[in-house]
């Protein structure tokens, strides 16, 4: 019997993207992003401190852990049924009408019970538009030009961060204004991408592989298995940096003004988008795709070991700001050389759920190592104990490096 993988015709080279669609997509992803930092970092702490009359840690924990269980189950569950009806637009568009109709209705909770019901289905609807986005870009953007679709993907966290700080600018918003404006921003940035991208879906990119068409299936389930890990050891890095920041500088400098931190944090992420896009162009450029990941995380590494071992103010921050610049740029061109490395187009979606978990699983791992480490170590020892997570990162995709950088799968 004759073997239909090579019965079949040649398969059309995937084209590269004009511009203006990466430009596009980069504001969408964007999007994505604005629709759920203000709310999560700022917006909702809030609305639950209003309802209980002052701050509820137990409650806001319950609402935070739930939503991010049910995002982690939304987005693996939404990215099937993309997979399945071999689309991705109506399921964006979807999302994002049925996201922006909660968020207006927490505004409205009356209870912390209806605020953790409303964040729940918020958090489905939202992952009804993030989970099809993503799989989308594997569908559109071929590998050459993945390096520098992972650059504008940095602007996400960045223009997240500027939203948080837009929507509670002093008194020139109005508090019961604020979700709203979120929905709009939302809006905004992700419709252009949608409407105008009709036909940007590549046939090359999308066409099914049978298994037996893979070369060496194990082989590309490795390097799947590593991509994943690199990615939750750096997160969970990150995310302790996130949720730590304020509390270890105020353990430098009691004093230490909480918009200061915040401050850090945004210019960080502003910064991480051009580095990240002269990181991804150089990438795509010479063929080496891992090779920026590698970097980044040693990076990361190091920024974590001035942290640890800073003697003033200043030197945390320096650290800080290596470490904070690295992770961005390294979670950035990450998520799109993720799409280079899934095995199968048909399953995009579905897989892309699974990587999504390396988001997800930090913030319940977080709390647990912080607790064990910090009142009996100090904040030295969880530093020493991400830079060595970021190091083993760097180890795990260094070793996808070939003489032209190209990955083993």
């Amino acid at each position: 019997m004759t073997d239909p993988g090579l019965a079949a015709p040649p398969k059309p080279l995937p084209r590269r993207q004009p511009g203006w669609f990466l430009a596009l997509f980069a504001l969408a992803s964007a999007g994505g992003a604005v629709a759920y930092v203000p709310l999560l970092t700022v917006l909702l702490p809030q609305a639950i401190a209003d309802l209980q009359g002052g701050e509820d840690v137990a409650a806001l924990a319950r609402v935070t852990f739930l939503g991010a269980a049910m995002a982690s189950l939304a987005n693996l569950g939404v990215g099937i049924l993309s997979d399945r009806s071999r689309t991705r637009r109506p399921w964006i568009i979807a999302g994002l009408i049925g996201s922006s109709a909660l968020l207006l209705l927490i505004g409205e909770a009356r209870s912390v019970h209806q605020i953790v019901m409303l964040v729940m289905g918020w958090q489905i609807a939202l992952n009804l538009m993030l989970s099809p986005l993503m799989a989308w870009a594997g569908d559109c953007f071929p590998d050459e030009q993945k390096g520098v679709l992972g650059g504008a993907l940095a602007l996400s966290p960045a223009l997240g961060a500027l939203a948080g700080s837009l929507v509670t600018w002093g008194g020139w918003i109005d508090p019961d204004a604020r979700l709203g404006l979120v929905a709009v921003l939302v809006g905004v940035l992700v419709l252009p991408a949608v409407v105008l991208g009709k036909g940007r879906v590549q046939p090359a990119l999308v066409a099914p592989v049978l298994p037996a068409q893979r070369a060496a299936p194990a082989d590309g389930e490795q390097v799947v298995l590593k991509m994943w890990a690199a990615r939750l050891l750096v997160q969970v890095a990150e995310g302790g940096m996130f949720a730590f920041l304020l509390y270890w500088l105020r353990s430098l400098a009691p004093d230490y003004p909480e918009n200061g931190a915040a401050n850090i944090f945004s210019a960080v992420l502003v910064c991480a988008v051009p580095v990240s896009l002269v990181a991804g162009r150089w990438s795509d450029r010479h063929g080496r795709p891992i090779f920026p990941l590698v970097c980044a995380a040693v990076l990361c590494a190091g920024g974590m070991l001035v942290m640890a071992a800073a003697p003033s103010l200043p030197w945390a921050i320096a650290g800080y700001v290596l470490f904070g610049l690295a992770a961005a740029v390294f979670l950035a061109l990450h998520a799109s050389q993720t799409l280079r490395v899934l095995p199968m187009p048909q399953h995009r979606g579905r897989d892309l759920g699974v990587f999504n978990l390396t988001n997800t699983v930090p913030g319940m791992v977080m709390p647990w190592l912080t607790v064990l480490l910090v009142p009996s170590f100090g904040y030295e020892a969880l530093f020493v104990l991400f830079a060595a997570l970021s190091l083993l990162s760097a180890v795990l995709l260094a070793s996808f490096l070939r003489p032209r950088g190209t990955l083993s799968a």
